[in-house]
C-alpha cells in the first residue's frame, strides 16, 4: 500500500548543503504562476532574476490540478497571461478564434512554464524554506533561508500564496474576514444565506440523532453563529483540486490513507442517506479522460474549519495542517468507493474515478500543491475592496483587470436551531471586468521600499475572492516585474515610478488594462 505521508508533505527536509549566496537584479519568492510571469517579463526587460521557490515544483495550482482555468471573462485576461493559455491552445489544439484553451493536464502546464524559464535563462532554487529578512533604511538587502542560502537583489517579488516574505520584512497585513463595517462592504464577515454548498436537507449535527449531549459528529464546530457581517479570524477551506481519471489503464484505484478514519465521513454519510448526494459532482473535464475534482454541495473536498493557522503557522504547523488535508481528502474518496455502508449507487460512481498514473508520478497520482485559496492580505494605500469589484470606485492606475465572482467558500461548518449548517459562502459576480490599482500590490512607502507583493495584494477578504485566480495573478506578476525594471531605471522606490511610463509598456506588452 502507498503511504501518501511518505509521498506527500509541504516542507520536506533535506540534507544540508554548502550554504550559496545569490545576486540578482529581481528576487522573486515563489514559483507561483505569478512568480514565473514576473520571471519571464523581467528577462524581457533587460533584467537578472533568480526564483526561489519553496517546494520542489514550478507552476503552483495551474500545475498541481487545477486544470480547468476560473475565468470571469476572457477579454480580461492580455499580455503572458494569454499567451499561457495560448500555448495551452497550441498544445491541444484549440478551435477558440485566437487560439487559447482554458482546460488541461497539470504536466503540460508544468512543462510550458520550465521550457519558459529555460528560454528566459531564469535559475529556479528550490526547497528554499524562509528564515529571515535583513532590511536597511526600509528596504529589503538580503533574505535568508533555513538551509542557509542567501538571496540579495535590488528588488523583491513576494509570488507566494501566504505573504510569507512580505510579512517578515515587517508589511502591513490581515488575516481572515473583516467586518462589513471596517470598509463600509456588504458581503464580507459572517455570511448565512448564500443557497449554494450548504445541506439542501435537514441534517442532525449530533453523534446520536436528536441527542445534543451525545456530541457533535466530527468537522462541527459548537461556536456561536455570531451575526451578519461581523468581522473574525476564519479563513475560507482550503483543499486539493484532485485530478481524476476514469480511464481504466490509466487509473489507480484510490489508496487507502495513513490515519484513514471512516468517522470523519459520517456526516456524509448521513447527508446522502437523507437523499443528496453531490460530494463528487463538480467534475470539471479536461483532456484525455481526466477531470478536475473541486469542492461541491455541504460536504465534499473542502475541509471547513481546518485550516485557520496556516497563513500565520510555522512550516511545522503547516506540515500538519497539510497532512490532515491529505488524509481528509483522500479519505473520503476511498471511503465513498469502498466502505459498505455507503449506498452501492454511490460506491460504484466513485470507483469509475481514480488517480492517473501519468500524472503527480512523485508523489503517487496526488496533487504536491494544497489550493492556499486565501492567505495573508497586505494592507497598502489602496485597498481593493467590494466597492471596486461593483465599480462603485475606479482606481486610475490600472494595472490589469479582474472579472470573477466575488466567490468566498465556507469558512464555518456550525449548529444552527438544531441543524447543521456551513457558513461562508459567497457568490456575487461583480460589475464587469474592473481595474486593479498598482498601488494596491506595493507596501505603504515607509514599511518597504522595494518590495512588489502581485498575489497576497492589499484587498478585503470579499475582493479578494474576485482577484484571486491563476490568470490574474500572472497579469499581476507581469505586471510587478514591469514596475520593478522601471523602478530601477530611474533608481526610485516601487511606490514613486511613473505610471504614465508604467501603463505605455503594459500596453505595449499585451496587457488588458481598462474594460
Amino acid at each position: 500500500m502507498t503511504d501518501f505521508s511518505k509521498l506527500n508533505y509541504y516542507a520536506q527536509q533535506t540534507a544540508a548543503k554548502e550554504p550559496e549566496h545569490i545576486e540578482a537584479d529581481l528576487c522573486i519568492y515563489g514559483a507561483t504562476p505569478a512568480g514565473i510571469a514576473a520571471a519571464v517579463q523581467a528577462s524581457r526587460m533587460g533584467l537578472r532574476p533568480v526564483i526561489a521557490e519553496f517546494g520542489t515544483h514550478l507552476g503552483g495550482m495551474t500545475a498541481s490540478g487545477l486544470g480547468r482555468t476560473d475565468v470571469g471573462n476572457k477579454e480580461a485576461i492580455g499580455g503572458i497571461s494569454r499567451e499561457f493559455y495560448r500555448t495551452i491552445g497550441k498544445h491541444y489544439g484549440s478551435d477558440e478564434p485566437d487560439g487559447a484553451a482554458w482546460a488541461f493536464e497539470p504536466h503540460i502546464a508544468e512543462s510550458i512554464f520550465h521550457e519558459w524559464l529555460e528560454r528566459a535563462g531564469t535559475p529556479v532554487y528550490y526547497q528554499q524554506h524562509l528564515d529571515s529578512v535583513e532590511m536597511k533604511n526600509g528596504r529589503i538587502v538580503r533574505i535568508r533561508m533555513e538551509n542557509g542560502n542567501t538571496f540579495a537583489a535590488s528588488i523583491f517579488i513576494d509570488a507566494t500564496y501566504e505573504g510569507d516574505l512580505f510579512a517578515r520584512a515587517g508589511v502591513s497585513y490581515h488575516v481572515g474576514r473583516e467586518a462589513n463595517s471596517v470598509y463600509r462592504e456588504t458581503l464580507n464577515g459572517i455570511h448565512f444565506g448564500h443557497p449554494k454548498h450548504n445541506f439542501y436537507a435537514w441534517t442532525d449535527p449530533y453523534r446520536i440523532v436528536g441527542k445534543p449531549d451525545s456530541g457533535l459528529l466530527p468537522g462541527i464546530s459548537d461556536e456561536a453563529p455570531g451575526y451578519q457581517g461581523q468581522g473574525d479570524r476564519t479563513v475560507q477551506a482550503y483543499n486539493f483540486r484532485i485530478c481524476l481519471t476514469n480511464v481504466p489503464n490509466n487509473r489507480i484505484a484510490f489508496p487507502e490513507p495513513p490515519n484513514y478514519n471512516p468517522d470523519r465521513f459520517a456526516l456524509l454519510l448521513r447527508y446522502i442517506n437523507s437523499g443528496v448526494w453531490d460530494a463528487m459532482q463538480l467534475n470539471k473535464i479536461m483532456p484525455r479522460g481526466k477531470s478536475d475534482l473541486n469542492n461541491r454541495g455541504a460536504f465534499s473536498t473542502d475541509h471547513i474549519g481546518a485550516n485557520y493557522h496556516w497563513p500565520e503557522g510555522n512550516y511545522v504547523t503547516r506540515e500538519a495542517i497539510f497532512q490532515d488535508h491529505v488524509n481528509y481528502n483522500l479519505g473520503m474518496l476511498y471511503f465513498l468507493a469502498n466502505d459498505e455502508s455507503v449506498p452501492s449507487y454511490v460506491r460504484a460512481e466513485a470507483r469509475q474515478w481514480g488517480l492517473p498514473a501519468d500524472e503527480f508520478k512523485e508523489t503517487g497520482g496526488w496533487p504536491h500543491q494544497l489550493y492556499i485559496r486565501e492567505g495573508r492580505r497586505m494592507i497598502a494605500e489602496v485597498v481593493m475592496t467590494e466597492h471596486h469589484c461593483r465599480k462603485y470606485t475606479v482606481e486610475e492606475d490600472s494595472i490589469g483587470l479582474a472579472a470573477y465572482t466575488m466567490d468566498s467558500h465556507n469558512c464555518r461548518r456550525i449548529v444552527l436551531d438544531g441543524r447543521c449548517v456551513n457558513e461562508g459562502n459567497v457568490e456575487i459576480s461583480p460589475s464587469g471586468p474592473y481595474p486593479i490599482s498598482y498601488r494596491s500590490i506595493v507596501p505603504k512607502g515607509e514599511e518597504c521600499s522595494n518590495l512588489i507583493v502581485p498575489v497576497c495584494l492589499s484587498s478585503s477578504h470579499i475582493a479578494y475572492g474576485s482577484i484571486r485566480m491563476e490568470p490574474v495573478f500572472m497579469i499581476l506578476g507581469q505586471s510587478a516585474a514591469t514596475a520593478a525594471a522601471l523602478a530601477l531605471e530611474a533608481g526610485c522606490a516601487v511606490q514613486e515610478i511613473d505610471y504614465a511610463k508604467l501603463r505605455e509598456r503594459l500596453l505595449i506588452d499585451g496587457q488588458v488594462l481598462n474594460a
